[in-house]
């Protein structure tokens, strides 16, 4: 049982109140209520019920970290009591809650303070007038429905079960985010939205404010390292300002700088106080390409679901939120893909902070109904409301793979008819960003194209990412189940989505890490080879449960590849042009020659110069060299490359790097490499047995 919270930062850094707040998180007490006896024995009354088991909030209870690891349970009551800080004396004191799965209502010392449905946005509860002298014993009911197909729930199990359960998780149940009290006064700033500008030198400020306005009252609004501007509220309780900013740092995944905004609201009921952030960036679509402040962006992607092995969905420490990022930028990606589901906004914070780029998508549900769709769409306003202000996210999503449409938006209007709904409610929200309406399926209103393709048949691989690069109306098939074989298309009939950009939104193949890893180096070579795709979506970061087909873990270690992640994700990669063999053995030479086209995928912004050379083993020193030259975002005109494997050797790996001018290593593969005579001796073992995988990585060509 985990003793103490590790949870103890500022929930949300992008709306900051910090200076007046008390963290809840930590050891509460707790009753399972699995028949429902609390309501009527009236258990949110002080006295009225035993208290027989702790839990540490913000864990779910499903999870070891909570210290009650328990499934299937589907009503809870949290108790604990609560006082609040002498300072906030005269002013209204405020409970927040991160996330709540799934419907919650909360009383303190026997009033009912609030009640809020939805199992992954924020609410908050003013429960001044509940306490006594500033004191209150805290009661909090949670259910979290078994059945969760009508509910937005992304990959929780549910019962009965949906039908993708086989890709499905431990439920995250009850409080699974930070709880917290924070002190304002009755008029006060109640949300801000921070936009860049078109041509990127000034910040768009929206302020939503509440409370009695009276003629005094004033905003005051100072940008870091400007002077303090004071704006008269004249009763206004919606205004917007505008920060012009003369030397403008525009927010870009190698530069991620923020830019910090302090409001202050000044009433006859108080100060209120409250420090925003954003980025100077535009994200936009021109033609067949995503653009970045101007610039072409290439997404090097992988899918990120938010699970940890002993929490669940709550990182089980404030840095591990940290830790998630910065791997994914280890490995050499500069987007993840949170899959299905709202991520606690420290981990967006760090997004922000480090220079990694997010498409965020809301959770979906289970089973097609007007209501439940009803349901769905509700939380698209509530994902803009909260996550509005950060720079990092540059794509949002709708749904995924059609889970809750039935796999039927194809043949079925009501389902397209709902794609559509929910694509104009996004929009309206918030077009800054372009939104993908279906990822990987049948694409009715939407921004940019994707398609998700599983198969281990890279020759078949090969051919149906080359067809889809060229004509958006190819078919392509999806395994969703043992027996059940799916053909889909880009789009649905009757929609022409000719010169939307085109990104592939999932991928990978492999039955043990080592296979991972080589269709993950030959793959994502494919996906780079074509012009015409933007980018790619690597299924997955890290392993979660049963799903282990991570690059890493589920503790967050690098498995053995047999390659560095990183060198597959850099800005600049060879592209081989034969078929590889199988995991172990990339070529057979015939003879100990090797002949083969060789290419370049260049998808930086500066042109590149240096030399391209090549080499056996660690034999570094007789290295072949040849100069090359490759402009911005693009991939280079084939070449033949010859090479000779040493006298004697029957296996071998061929090491190939780009150096640039500086003698900087920008682009590196290699080659597992066997004389025929030796390729079929191991082909007469079974599959994975003797083969011998060796980890290349930049320990091999860090001295060039």
């Amino acid at each position: 049982m985990v003793t103490n919270s590790r949870r103890e930062a500022y929930p949300r850094p992008d709306f900051d109140r910090s200076h007046s707040w008390l963290c809840l998180n930590g050891g509460w007490e707790f009753r399972p209520d699995p028949e429902g006896e609390g309501d009527k024995a009236h258990w949110e009354q002080p006295g009225a019920a035993q208290w027989p088991q702790q839990i540490q909030v913000p864990f779910a209870w499903e999870s070891k970290a909570s210290g009650v690891e328990r499934e299937w349970l589907s009503l809870g009551w949290y108790h604990r009591h609560i006082a609040r800080s002498q300072a906030w004396e005269g002013e209204r004191t405020i409970l927040h809650f991160g996330a709540v799965h799934y419907h919650c209502r909360a009383w303190v010392n026997g009033q009912f303070v609030g009640e809020h449905t939805g199992g992954y946005t924020p609410f908050a509860f003013d429960i001044t007038d509940a306490l006594q002298d500033g004191q209150g014993e805290l009661i909090v009911r949670v259910e979290a429905p078994l059945d969760k197909r009508a509910i937005p729930h992304g990959k929780q199990r549910s019962q009965p079960h949906d039908d993708y359960y086989e890709c499905q998780f431990t439920a995250s149940s009850g409080i699974w985010q930070t709880v917290w009290l924070e002190g304002r006064p009755a008029t006060y700033i109640k949300r801000i939205q921070l936009s860049a500008s078109a041509s990127l030198d000034s910040i768009q400020a929206h302020i939503e404010l509440e409370g009695a306005l009276p003629a005094q009252t004033l905003l005051y609004i100072q940008l870091e390292g400007m002077e303090e501007e004071c704006i008269p509220v004249e009763g206004n309780a919606s205004l917007t300002h505008n920060l012009p900013i003369t030397q403008p740092r525009l927010w870009t995944p190698a530069d991620p700088f923020l830019y910090y905004v302090t409001f202050r609201l000044e009433s006859p009921a108080g100060s209120d106080r409250v420090r925003a952030y954003t980025g100077l960036r535009k994200i936009e679509v021109q033609g067949k390409y995503l653009f970045l402040n101007g610039e072409q962006l290439y997404l090097r992607g992988a899918l990120e679901q938010g699970y940890w092995p002993e929490s669940g969905y709550t990182a089980p420490s404030d840095q591990a939120l940290r830790q998630d990022v910065e791997i994914a930028l280890k490995a050499g990606f500069n987007l993840m893909r949170k899959h299905i589901k709202l991520e606690d906004p420290l981990w967006l914070y760090w997004a922000d902070r480090l220079g990694l780029l997010v498409w965020a998508e809301p959770p979906c549900y289970g089973r097609f109904s007007e209501e439940a769709a009803a349901i769905f769409e509700a939380q698209l306003p509530l994902m803009v409301e909260r996550d509005y202000n950060h720079p990092s996210i540059i794509l949002w999503g709708i749904y995924n793979e059609e889970w809750g449409l039935d796999w039927r938006s194809a043949e079925d209007h009501e389902k397209q008819e709902a794609i559509i709904r929910a694509y104009d409610l996004l929009a309206a929200c918030d077009h800054s960003r372009p939104i993908i309406d279906d990822s990987g399926w049948n694409h009715v209103k939407t921004d940019v194209l994707d398609w998700h393709y599983y198969d281990e048949d890279n020759q078949r691989w090969r051919d149906i990412t080359a067809a889809l690069a060229s004509d958006n109306t190819t078919w392509f098939g999806h395994q969703l189940g043992v027996d059940h074989w799916y053909e889909t298309q880009l789009s649905v009939a009757n929609q022409d989505h000719n010169g939307l950009p085109l990104l592939n939104g999932e991928y990978g193949a492999g039955r043990n890490a080592e296979e991972r890893g080589w269709y993950f180096r030959w793959q994502t070579q494919e996906l780079r080879r074509h012009t015409a795709i933007s980018g790619y979506i690597y299924t997955e970061l890290y392993d979660v449960e049963y799903e282990l087909c991570g690059l890493y873990d589920a503790e967050r270690r690098l498995k053995p590849l047999g390659c560095d992640p990183a060198w597959v994700n850099a800005e600049t990669t060879f592209i081989f042009d034969f078929l590889p063999q199988r995991p172990g053995l990339d070529y057979i030479a015939d003879g100990g020659e090797l002949e083969f086209g060789l290419q370049l995928s260049h998808q930086g912004a500066q042109a590149l110069a240096g030399q391209l050379t090549w080499w056996w083993g660690e034999a570094s020193e007789q290295k072949q060299n040849q100069a090359l030259r490759i402009e911005p975002f693009t991939i280079t005109e084939p070449f033949v490359l010859h090479a000779t494997m040493p006298v004697d050797d029957k296996r071998g790996t061929l090491h190939l790097q780009l150096l640039d001018e500086q003698n900087r290593v920008r682009a590196y593969a290699f080659l597992d490499v066997a004389q025929a005579q030796e390729a079929n001796l191991e082909a007469t073992h079974e599959p994975g047995e003797g083969l011998a995988f060796s980890e290349k990585g930049i320990s091999q060509v860090a001295n060039g």
